[in-house]
């Protein structure tokens, strides 16, 4: 295995440190870093040929999983509110055209799941297949076992008061 080099992104200093971005940390100080945050990594993102793009998002409980989920669908030009789908499992949100390469973003929270097959029972498999689709999934481990191949995986770590590291491991 090529171990991965590491290239550090500081928003306050907007430059990169050395390294490709296999594995890459962005350290944020507020909600609206976070979400700008998101909204850059969202636009580096294009669909694959023949599945869904899937982002896996990591976290403790309140970390900021679903804020970054709001900060790409600010980005992607969805203007009503982005909420956690916690309680319903998935949301699934349609892209205006002119601004994007995907069609629709889908945000699931697999939290709740029981057990890992629970995905397949709640979320159509077409979701997965369909290229135009960019689905950020909250607490994948919850149903690691089942989940077609990640795009990358996103890990937040709450630091102290609203200070955040964000972790990409980009898979593609």
């Amino acid at each position: 295995m090529i171990p991965h080099r590491e290239c550090v992104y500081h928003p306050h200093r907007g430059s990169w440190y050395s390294g490709i971005m296999d594995v890459m940390e962005v350290f944020v100080d507020t909600q609206e870093e976070m979400m700008r945050e998101a909204a850059r990594f969202f636009k580096t993102r294009c669909p694959k040929k023949d599945e869904a793009t899937l982002i896996a998002l990591s976290g403790n409980l309140g970390a900021g999983k679903t804020t970054y989920v709001k900060g790409v669908a600010l980005s992607g030009g969805i203007t009503h509110p982005v909420t956690s789908p916690t309680f319903v499992f998935m949301k699934e949100y349609r892209l205006p055209e002119k601004e994007n390469t995907f069609e629709n973003l889908i945000h699931i929270d697999a939290y709740r799941m029981e057990e890992p097959q629970m995905l397949h029972t709640i979320v159509p498999k077409d979701i997965f297949a369909d290229p135009q689709n960019i689905i950020f999934l909250e607490w994948p481990q919850r149903v690691g076992n089942v989940l077609p191949r990640i795009a990358c995986t996103i890990s937040i770590e709450t630091l102290s008061g609203t200070r955040r590291r964000i972790i990409y491991d980009d898979n593609q």
